[in-house]
């Protein structure tokens, strides 16, 4: 499973600055206290520099450690070995870094319904690490999370377009919007990386056309896309998937699980790390790339504030520049923020052209 091609590989590589991002993560976003026990899960393509420094970032903080590592299966959203299910279960902290990763899966409801506070990190390499955590006023981006959750609450009708032909409509009716990249700070509850807004309007009212651009994943073959990956939905689901060659993996692999619940639309969300701007591959990178929108489809977990369902699997596309109109009010033209206020976080977090 290659999904990070060109990283570098040398453990020297901008080892200082790791360092930093996983002190960063394990003090200040994880809030790791003395005594607690941290489990780290890794899969055989995950990036063992970034999990090594992040265990001896929580035993630096008197945290307790363990690092569990195994094998890489074959898509997101299937159940670890049994060993992995226990260790999470019983973590205070649970770090997943495994590029299959198992949010959504029994084992992940099970440890959350334990208590555990769980961070979504999956496939995190040195260079995500550093570019989005370790040089990033984290504190500043949750603040520019919060404006857009509540832009986003504050509206009924979303409309969403694309150069490349995304035209889709739907209404919130009231629903609310999570800003995904919190500190994790409450027990059971998953915290994902930061620069990212997401909610689901109601589903019934989702219609029209998204068109993938930058990257889609799972399935595995895919990843950073070479063509568009065009879907027609109607009251929420995915009818009709077109394109060329990625786009017929991606209709395979969605028809392969004999599951109508895949095709349901799961959650928009907005993408807004400032020093992420194009696609690499790496899904949980991608989702960040700043002014992006990302849709998920199959499970939607609770977090999302929904229907709530579960399913075979869950798989995520970026759409990139997007124009975004809530109430018939633009917010962004084409991948580039108009709104005065959201302006106003960009420049405070330096993104380039603001």
């Amino acid at each position: 499973m290659d999904i990070a091609l060109g990283t570098e590989t040398r453990d020297e590589y901008l080892g200082f600055e790791l360092a930093k991002g996983a002190r960063k993560l394990i003090e200040e976003i994880a809030l790791v206290k003395k005594d607690e026990v941290v489990v780290i899960t890794a899969d055989t393509s995950s990036d063992l520099r970034v999990v090594v420094e992040t265990a001896k970032a929580a035993y630096a903080a008197g945290a307790v450690p363990t690092v569990i590592l195994y094998h890489t299966n074959p898509t997101a959203v299937m159940e670890p070995p049994k060993p992995v299910a226990g260790a999470i279960r019983e973590s205070d902290v649970w770090i997943e870094y495994a590029v299959s990763y198992i949010q959504h899966t029994k084992a992940w409801r099970g440890a959350l319904d334990n208590g555990t506070r769980y961070l979504c990190l999956p496939g995190m390499d040195v260079t995500m690490m550093v570019n989005t955590i370790g040089r990033v006023d984290y504190n500043l981006l949750i603040e520019m999370g919060n404006l857009l959750r509540e832009i986003v609450q504050r509206a009924d009708k979303v409309e969403i377009k694309s150069p490349n032909g995304t035209d889709l409509m739907a209404y919130n009716h009231g629903r609310r919007a999570r800003v995904s990249g919190k500190l994790a700070d409450k027990k059971g509850e998953p915290v994902m990386l930061g620069g990212q807004v997401s909610w689901c309007p109601i589903e019934e009212t989702i219609n029209g056309t998204i068109v993938f651009d930058g990257a889609v994943w799972p399935p595995a073959e895919l990843g950073k896309l070479s063509s568009s990956i065009k879907l027609t939905v109607q009251e929420g689901v995915v009818t009709k998937i077109e394109g060329g060659a990625e786009a017929r993996v991606f209709e395979r692999w969605m028809a392969s699980f004999n599951d109508p619940t895949m095709y349901r639309v799961a959650h928009y969300s907005l993408g807004f790390s400032p020093r992420i701007t194009k696609p690499t591959g790496r899904i949980v990178e991608d989702e960040r790339i700043f002014g992006c929108i990302e849709f998920g489809l199959g499970s939607q977990g609770a977090q999302i504030m929904g229907k709530t369902w579960s399913s075979a699997s869950h798989t995520d596309g970026i759409v990139l520049n997007p124009t975004i109109v809530l109430d018939g009010k633009v917010i962004e033209e084409e991948g580039v923020y108009v709104n005065k206020e959201i302006r106003e976080y960009c420049k405070r977090l330096g993104v380039y052209g603001y």
